[in-house]
């Protein structure tokens, strides 16, 4: 096992149905291979200030289901700083923290590269629902989220059928539309709005709706990207005078970080943290691991940040023709 002897595991950033699988994983992988494993509550901010404790097979027990992560997740503006970092490192020589795997989005990770700047071995889990870091095809919770917006399309759709309204939704994605773009199709949306591409409202979202009401159309769905200027509220109020179809927008907001992962989310969260022990138990670190042409691998961290990816041009145009 090389100079790793205690490996530290905590979640950072927004929490994502499948951290809590993830965890699992860590924590009885590393145990099957004589590791000490530590749980640091409170992410970053929990290594600065203590909060660990040592974990085992039963602390990992009937939480595979659950959303959200048992090791809890907070802001920590002093790790964004030099003496935030030295701190860290010191806890984690109080509690001979030889490695630590980190599970989060991009801003995670880049708290993690840091931290490998000055000597710790890292190996980060990619975990966030909007499928926005750049070197992996997947990330823990997106399929979750897609699911739980799914799940409410459908039923916006059976209300907005019965009062022929439009329903405007905002689902999330700040800086990137895989979570609308994604639900636009499988939903049968009218008009997908997202924050890589420039809005022109007449053109994208009232001319579709306008043309489907001319097709005998009596309902319609817009999904909106939570980071596009001019968001949900706004769109609805704009179809409403333009077209006169009575328009509600409906903003799902934290009810898509919630709930019981789905098999996918299970079983990549699983696979993934049991990739980390590996990497570390082959005397390994400062990795990432991520999803490529559908396998589990591993990139140096410092290049996986790097990496970006751009929203699949295909999809939006698919979205386009099958809402005619």
């Amino acid at each position: 096992m090389g100079n790793v002897r205690t490996i530290g595991v905590l979640t950072s950033g927004g929490d994502a149905p499948g951290m809590n699988a993830a965890i699992r994983a860590v924590v009885r992988t590393g145990l099957y291979h004589g590791f000490k494993v530590m749980g640091i509550r409170k992410g970053y901010e929990g290594l600065i200030h203590g909060d660990v404790q040592e974990m085992t097979a039963r602390s990992v027990g009937d939480i595979i289901h659950r959303g959200g992560t048992i090791l809890q997740t907070a802001r920590s503006p002093q790790f964004n700083t030099e003496e935030g970092l030295k701190k860290a490192i010191g806890m984690s020589k109080v509690f001979s923290i030889d490695a630590i795997v980190t599970i989060g989005g991009d801003g995670s990770f880049r708290g993690a590269r840091d931290l490998s700047k000055m000597g710790m071995n890292i190996v980060g889990i990619p975990g966030t629902i909007d499928n926005d870091i750049g070197c992996t095809e997947h990330t823990i919770g997106y399929d979750t989220a897609m699911n739980t917006v799914q799940d409410a399309i459908d039923k916006i759709r059976d209300t907005a059928y019965s009062h022929e309204r439009c329903s405007v939704l905002e689902v999330m994605g700040r800086h990137a539309g895989y979570i609308a773009v994604n639900v636009s199709i499988s939903g049968g949306a009218e008009a997908v709005v997202l924050p890589e591409k420039t809005l022109d409202v007449d053109a994208d979202v009232i001319k579709p709706i306008i043309e489907g009401r001319n097709r005998g159309k009596r309902h319609y769905l817009v999904i909106v990207a939570e980071g596009v200027e001019g968001k949900a509220i706004e769109i609805a109020k704009e179809i409403t005078e333009k077209t006169g179809i009575e328009a509600r927008a409906t903003i799902l907001g934290h009810i898509q970080r919630g709930g019981s992962p789905t098999v996918h989310d299970r079983v990549m969260a699983s696979v993934m943290g049991a990739r980390a022990i590996e990497i570390l138990k082959e005397d390994r670190g400062n990795r990432v691991v991520a999803v490529k042409d559908n396998k589990v691998v591993d990139l140096d961290i410092c290049e996986a940040l790097e990496m970006k990816k751009t929203i699949s041009e295909d999809l939006i145009g698919l979205s386009k023709i099958l809402s005619l």
